[in-house]
């Protein structure tokens, strides 16, 4: 049961590092704004958050089991929309833009496809921070969001900042998951091997 607090609060603990990102990025859009994102996912690996798209694509490599996966992702998308309704009342200035954000959002291939390629820049993200770099975060980060790729919860995020719902979440998780599962599996001959 204490796993699962843990487990819980951690899930909590990213939705917010990620929230304060979202919320620099809709206060001062392009160019600083996807810049200062970075922070988000920087504070994540850090301090050793649970976040669904850092940790998706490090399922089967870091053991992790599917029901843990679903609680943090559960949590994460719950406690992300709570933030964003906060940081509404925080900063009536952020809801037009992220009502403008949702607006663009929907059900296509191409939504899909925006959503498979952050999931790959995701894992790469991760994975070099765990290799002691964060390069992958401060460039990836920046790339994804500049690109229009979707970030399932820094979406949820901005759906509560602008006090609305898109199904488009759905389409979000799922392509952040397989892209960044699709990751690990084309480069995981590619890796050094550890010694034993």
């Amino acid at each position: 049961m204490k796993d699962k607090i843990t487990l819980i609060n951690k899930s909590i603990g990213a939705a917010l590092l990620i929230a304060l990102g979202n919320f620099g990025l809709l206060k001062l859009g392009n160019p600083i704004g996807p810049v200062i994102f970075a922070f988000g996912l920087l504070g994540v690996c850090y301090m050793r958050q649970n976040l669904f798209t850092g940790k998706c694509g490090f399922l089967i490599e870091d053991k992790i089991k599917i029901i843990d996966l679903l609680i943090i992702l559960i949590v994460n998308l719950i406690a992300g929309y709570l933030f964003g309704l906060l940081f509404s009342i925080a900063d009536t200035s952020i809801i037009d833009a992220a009502i403008k954000k949702v607006s663009t959002w929907d059900l296509s291939i191409a939504f899909f496809i925006k959503s498979f390629l952050c999931g790959v820049i995701m894992y790469i993200a991760v994975y070099m921070y765990k290799k002691g770099t964060p390069l992958g975060i401060i460039f990836g980060i920046p790339l994804f969001i500049f690109c229009g790729f979707q970030h399932c919860i820094a979406n949820i995020i901005t759906m509560g900042v602008a006090k609305t719902w898109h199904t488009s979440i759905i389409i979000c998780v799922l392509g952040n998951f397989i892209g960044s599962l699709f990751m690990w599996y084309i480069s995981k001959d590619n890796k050094p091997k550890q010694n034993k």
